[in-house]
C-alpha cells in the first residue's frame, strides 16, 4: 500500500512525499512592477517540506491580472524576484511549480493600465463583485478575444512558462479551474463562440489543449501540468453536465506525457468523474477535495484514488504540515476571516481552501 509519506519521481525530481501545497491567492506582490517581496520568499521557504509547492496564481501578461497585488511572470524584474523565491525553496530541499493563471473575465479595469479591460472567451459578465483597493467593484463585461488574440494569449502563456524556468521553477501548472480563462473556454455558460474556439466539445477544449501543448513545447511536457475543476460553479461558472468536455480533454492530454493533472473535486458526487479522468489521463494525478479530515485525505493515496493530495488553508496555518500529518497532529486551526483584505494579509482562492 502506497502512503502519502513515500517519495515520488515527478518531472525529473524526487519528491520527498506526496503532500502538495495547493495554489492560493495571497496578494503580496508589493515590489516594483508587481514583484514578490522578501515576505513571499520566507512564506514559500517555510513550507518547503511539502513534496511539491504550487504557487499562487501568477498572471502571464498584464491583462491577465484578476486581483490586486498579484504577481506576474512577464517582465525581467518579475523573473529576478521569483528567482529569490525558488532559490530559497531549493535551499530548503523543496520543489516548486509556478501556477500560471490568466484570470480572463475575473478582474476589473481599475487593476489594469492604459485603458485595458478584462478579456474573455465571450462577452459574458460574471455575477458578483471583486475586492479592489477602491472597495468592492461589480464585475464588468469582458471584451471577447478575437481568434488572433486567442493565439496571442496562448503565446503569452508559453512565454511566461519560459520565464518561469528562467526564474528557477521546477515546472508550471496551468490554471484551468475555478472560473478563470481556460475554464471560461471550457464552460458552456461563458463560451458562446461559433468559431474554432467554441461550440462543440472539441472546440471548447481547444484552448486548454493548445495552451498545454505550447507550454510543453517551450519547457518540456515533464515540467508541464494543468489544474481542472469539473462542474465547479466558482466565479459564476455553469457546467451542469461536465462529463463530455472533461473526458474529451483528458483523452487529448493523455498522450502528451505531462507532469501531472491536478483535479479539484468540488463536491463528493464528482468522485466518479474524478476516477474516470484519472483512468483516461493515465499519468500522475493530484487531488484536492472538500474539507474532510486530514487523515481522510491521506487515505485517498492509500486507496489509489490519487497519487498526491493537495492542502490549502491547512498549509497556511501549519507551515510544517507534512510532519504534523505524519504525527497525526496537532494542527493549528485556519482562520478564513484573516485571509482577505489585501496587503500582507492577502486572501485565498476559496476552492483551494481545503
Amino acid at each position: 500500500m502506497t502512503t502519502a509519506f513515500e517519495p515520488l519521481l515527478l518531472g525529473g525530481r524526487q519528491l520527498a512525499n506526496r503532500i502538495v501545497m495547493a495554489p492560493m491567492t495571497r496578494s503580496r506582490a508589493h515590489g516594483p512592477g508587481l514583484t514578490p517581496t522578501p515576505s513571499v520568499v520566507e512564506y514559500y521557504a517555510q513550507r518547503a517540506s511539502a513534496g511539491l509547492i504550487v504557487t499562487e496564481g501568477i498572471q502571464p501578461s498584464v491583462v491577465g491580472q484578476g486581483y490586486p497585488d498579484t504577481p506576474g511572470l512577464h517582465s525581467r524584474e518579475q523573473i529576478a524576484a521569483w528567482r529569490e523565491v525558488t532559490d530559497a525553496v531549493h535551499a530548503a530541499g523543496g520543489t516548486i511549480f509556478a501556477q500560471l493563471m490568466h484570470a480572463g473575465r475575473i478582474g476589473h479595469p481599475v487593476l489594469l493600465p492604459d485603458g485595458l479591460v478584462p478579456v474573455g472567451a465571450s462577452a459574458v459578465a460574471a455575477r458578483g463583485q471583486l475586492y479592489t483597493h477602491e472597495g468592492p467593484k461589480d464585475f464588468v463585461t469582458p471584451r471577447e478575444l478575437s481568434a488572433d488574440e486567442v493565439r496571442a494569449t496562448i503565446a503569452d502563456i508559453a512565454a511566461a512558462a519560459r520565464n518561469a524556468v528562467e526564474a528557477g521553477f521546477d515546472g508550471v501548472e496551468l490554471h484551468g479551474a475555478n472560473g478563470y480563462l481556460i475554464h471560461q473556454f471550457l464552460a458552456p455558460s461563458t463560451n458562446l463562440r461559433t468559431d474554432e474556439w467554441g461550440g462543440s466539445v472539441e472546440n471548447r477544449i481547444r484552448f486548454a489543449v493548445e495552451a498545454v501543448k505550447a507550454v510543453a513545447d517551450e519547457i518540456g511536457a515533464e515540467r508541464t501540468a494543468i489544474r481542472l475543476s469539473p462542474g465547479n460553479p466558482y466565479n459564476d461558472i455553469e457546467e451542469p453536465e461536465p462529463e463530455d468536455v472533461y473526458t474529451a480533454l483528458a483523452q487529448r492530454l493523455e498522450p502528451l506525457g505531462l507532469a501531472y493533472l491536478h483535479l479539484v473535486e468540488p463536491t463528493p458526487d464528482r468522485r466518479e468523474l474524478v476516477l474516470t479522468l484519472r483512468k483516461l489521463f493515465g499519468g500522475t494525478v493530484v487531488l484536492n477535495v472538500p474539507a474532510d479530515g486530514p487523515a481522510d485525505r491521506l487515505a485517498l493515496i492509500e486507496d489509489g484514488v490519487a497519487d498526491l493530495v493537495s492542502f490549502g488553508a491547512l498549509f497556511l496555518a501549519n507551515p510544517d504540515l507534512p510532519a504534523r500529518l505524519k504525527a497525526g497532529g496537532p494542527y493549528n486551526t485556519p482562520d478564513p476571516s484573516s485571509f482577505f483584505g489585501g496587503g500582507d494579509q492577502g486572501f485565498i482562492d476559496y476552492p483551494a481552501l481545503v
